[in-house]
């Protein structure tokens, strides 16, 4: 059964909030009818610029990557869009490192830059896309030796 992208998480870096902003600004058309998902801060930006409509989490550093983490893995995030600086290092690294591991694990489209965010909301798939979901029965059923 193929869906629309309904739920967009969005988080963006201090130094790329503005280019987030910009993005979204730009784009907005495309993404009348997206529930938006977003850090803190990134979320008061957008809905204080665009007046546009989020549910705002917490901030990144405070568990806000951490709280989009859990939604990815609950089937409740279509997209990430994490507008990040690749050339400041940050204090919340593992959790950055941990959101974009699991939106990988979950097979969900993943745009850290504006180009690819680009193609990823032009794309015809946007409006109607299967994602194949992972099988992790193998995982979850596998024998443990509690003795090791």
């Amino acid at each position: 059964m193929q869906t629309r992208i309904n739920n967009l998480a969005l988080v963006a870096h201090d130094n790329r909030k503005t280019a987030l902003l910009d993005w979204l600004e730009r784009n907005r058309d495309q993404l009348n009818d997206v529930h938006l998902i977003t850090t803190g801060t990134t979320g008061r930006l957008v809905a204080e610029r665009l007046a546009l409509p989020v549910t705002r989490l917490k901030s990144g550093p405070l568990g806000g990557d951490q709280q989009i983490g859990a939604r990815i893995a609950e089937g409740e995030v279509d997209m990430l869009i994490f507008f990040w600086d690749p050339l400041e290092p940050m204090s919340h690294d593992p959790d950055i490192k941990a959101l974009l591991r699991l939106a990988t694990l979950w097979n969900i489209p993943i745009a850290c830059n504006e180009s690819t965010a680009d193609f990823l909301i032009n794309a015809p798939l946007f409006q109607g896309y299967e994602r194949r979901m992972p099988d992790f029965a193998t995982h979850t059923h596998r024998a443990i030796n509690p003795e090791s």
